[in-house]
């Protein structure tokens, strides 16, 4: 099988050389090649820790539409910002029958690549995204990936439940943990990141500001592991109002990595292995604030408001991310006006994305 990796950060390198030990032929994009030493030229990747193998990519390349071309299957393995401009660029050059994959979409990733890929392109496409990545990872150098720990159970869905066989039937042979969701809104609503990420990142602030290294989630402090829970109530009340039990974000370690230890969240948070030498951000301007802000918390807080829910925990922390990096989420984030959802009521919603 063709595949296609769009994105060679730490998640990218590591799908592209995993798939590629599995046999199959992987083209790995990237924007700027530049960025990526000698593995352009050697191609070759080798991941250590709990998935460990040599392996050869058939391509590393900067073309989108090589890349496009290329792959059966797209994994697209790059922060969920970039989903929007990915799609318009891709758009051109994507091809009928192809599976297209984000890993992960966050909250709403599909209907937001769904939406600006038809701008673009006419082509019969099937589109899903993954709850988040199949691995804990990091990037030790270019070309070398430390896997820190393999999920067991990540559900996979799409907006359309036409297209959720195809698109599992493709991907569960490369990713065994992957689960099928029929409900593109759940995958959505048990957006962990969202909820563990940016507290940590905001009580933390001066800490990462002084470049003083801590562990993210074994250095977990009991006060901040209550301010988390309290956050993901908010979730666990949208959740309910659109018709959903959601795991609670202790039980989802347990769920996701079984030999976790520890009662409470925050014991299984220090004690998660997958999570353990993971270190904490080196800037403040880190995907755990400027991805899962505009592609978590604000589309559920999006949502909470159409079902009338008060989420004042999600809007202390936009709002204070906000004025912490000078940025308003709103002007590109996954409000429902950005997503094409705007007149939609709390039906309209379950009804198309339930």
């Amino acid at each position: 099988m063709k595949i296609t990796v769009i994105g060679a950060g730490n998640g990218g390198q590591a799908y592209a050389g995993y798939c590629a030990a599995k046999d199959h032929m992987v083209c790995l994009y990237n924007r700027h090649l530049d960025k990526l030493g000698q593995l352009p030229e050697k191609k070759e990747i080798r991941l250590s820790g709990q998935l460990a193998c040599s392996t050869t990519l058939s391509i590393v390349t900067d073309n989108i539409k090589e890349a496009c071309e290329f792959g059966d299957i797209i994994l697209v393995v790059t922060p969920a910002t970039a989903h929007r401009q990915l799609a318009a660029e891709m758009g051109p050059f994507v091809k009928n029958g192809q599976t297209i994959l984000l890993n992960p979409g966050r909250t709403l990733g599909t209907v937001e690549f769904e939406a600006e890929l038809k701008k673009w392109s006419n082509a019969k496409v099937n589109i899903g995204e993954a709850q988040t990545l199949a691995f804990a990872c990091r990037l030790i150098e270019n070309g070398l990936i430390n896997i820190i720990g393999v999920k067991d159970k990540v559900p996979v869905s799409c907006s359309n439940h036409y297209n959720l066989n195809k698109i599992f039937n493709d991907v569960f042979p490369l990713f065994p943990c992957f689960e099928k969701e029929k409900s593109l809104l759940k995958v959505g609503f048990d957006n962990i990141g969202s909820i563990f990420h940016p507290a940590v990142v905001l009580f933390n602030a001066a800490t990462i500001e002084r470049q003083d290294s801590f562990y993210f989630y074994r250095d977990m402090t009991p006060q901040i592991a209550s301010v988390i829970e309290a956050l993901d109530q908010e979730r666990i009340r949208i959740g309910k109002s659109y018709g959903y039990n959601l795991m609670p974000v202790s039980d989802w370690i347990k769920y996701a990595y079984p030999s976790t230890k520890g009662n409470g969240l925050c014991e299984r948070m220090r004690n998660n292995p997958g999570y353990h030498d993971i270190k904490a951000p080196g800037t403040i301007f880190t995907r755990q604030l400027t991805e899962d802000i505009p592609t978590g918390l604000l589309p559920m807080r999006e949502l909470g408001k159409l079902a009338n829910i008060e989420t004042p925990i999600m809007d202390s922390i936009i709002t204070l991310v906000s004025t912490l990096l000078g940025i308003d989420f709103t002007v590109s984030g996954r409000t429902l006006m950005n997503l094409g959802l705007t007149g939609m009521s709390k039906s309209d919603v379950i009804n198309s994305f339930g």
